[in-house]
């Protein structure tokens, strides 16, 4: 049995202790294991959705669980679970690790395991692989720290623009939750050389798409601009931005961005489940911040999450 992680490791304790759901058990972290048949282990071959708990309830459950099973629809997995196996296997792992409040869920779903190896999926003949793994973790950047305080302790992230493209739909569709990160990582480590917290990715255009973790806002005149979800994932706290904004009369547009429009922003921010809407405090050098429009939306926001969601049950 491999050594378990020193808690002091941990950005938090007690996700040293937790419970993680492995294909139909619910076991200690230092027991969640899948097989090197496996085909995420295989090729990546598997989805995956990022989903979060606020006051005993999973904020935006149905819109996770619908575009998991989409993902794995479109890449043709075999026996994948039901929405509602999928729902029932959340819920248990929260009741397992007693998680009601400030807690992050990753939910994969894999191809399975394969007779041989090999990337032929009909090698799979198993079916899916489900793990639901939820650790404590507040609303954070993506470096892991309360959303805004950046680097060198200023309010919010900084980005550089990274050298890596992000996949055009004719390679790989940003439509499909994937595994497949190395895209997003190559871009990330050039975060990490430059100093940065994260990396603004451009599509095959040279337009801006998302960054390597984060869908990208940029806020102009008063207006709320975020880029066409064509070379970026159509993110679900993105849509509830645009929701909100469509409430609340904030005027709004999906166009084309460039560097140039980033650069000379009045405000950029970033969204995504694990921090919500975080400002960007410096892309390239040049700063930008949050301003009183994403001031307003991430109040919209947590009032919104405050409100919404489905009941864990008992």
């Amino acid at each position: 049995m491999a050594p378990s992680t020193p808690a002091s490791l941990l950005p938090d304790p007690r996700n040293a202790d937790l419970r993680v759901w492995v294909d139909g058990e619910i076991v200690p972290r230092s027991e969640a294991k899948v097989s090197v048949f496996d085909s995420v282990v295989q090729g990546g071959d598997a989805v995956w959705e990022g989903v979060r708990v606020y006051n005993g309830r999973v904020f935006a459950l149905d819109e996770h669980v619908k575009r998991l099973l989409a993902s794995a629809h479109a890449l043709a997995f075999v026996g994948a679970p039901t929405a509602d196996e999928v729902r029932q296997a959340i819920f248990a792992t929260l009741r397992a690790n007693g998680m009601r409040d400030r807690a992050h869920m990753r939910v994969t779903l894999t191809r399975g395991r394969k007779v041989t190896s090999g990337m032929d999926p009909r090698n799979n003949q198993e079916g899916c692989t489900l793990i639901v793994l939820a650790e404590w973790k507040p609303l954070a950047d993506t470096r892991g720290r309360p959303v805004g305080e950046g680097a060198g302790g200023g309010a919010g992230i900084t980005l550089i623009t990274s050298s890596i493209r992000r996949n055009p739909a004719q390679c790989l569709d940003s439509k499909i939750h994937h595994n497949n990160l190395l895209n997003n990582i190559l871009a990330k480590i050039e975060a990490n050389a430059a100093g940065a917290d994260d990396a603004l990715m451009l599509d095959m255009e040279g337009f801006i798409a998302e960054t390597n973790a984060t869908n990208v806002f940029l806020v102009r005149g008063g207006v709320v601009f975020t880029p066409f979800a064509d070379a970026c994932l159509p993110g679900i706290t993105r849509a509830k931005v645009l929701e909100l904004c469509r409430a609340h009369d904030i005027a709004h547009a999906e166009k084309r961005l460039t560097l140039a429009e980033a650069w000379t922003a009045d405000e950029m921010f970033v969204t995504g489940t694990l921090g919500e809407l975080t400002p960007v405090r410096l892309l390239d050098g040049r700063v930008i911040g949050g301003g009183p429009v994403t001031g307003r939306l991430r109040a919209l926001y947590a009032d919104l999450t405050a409100r919404e969601g489905e009941s864990i049950p008992a």
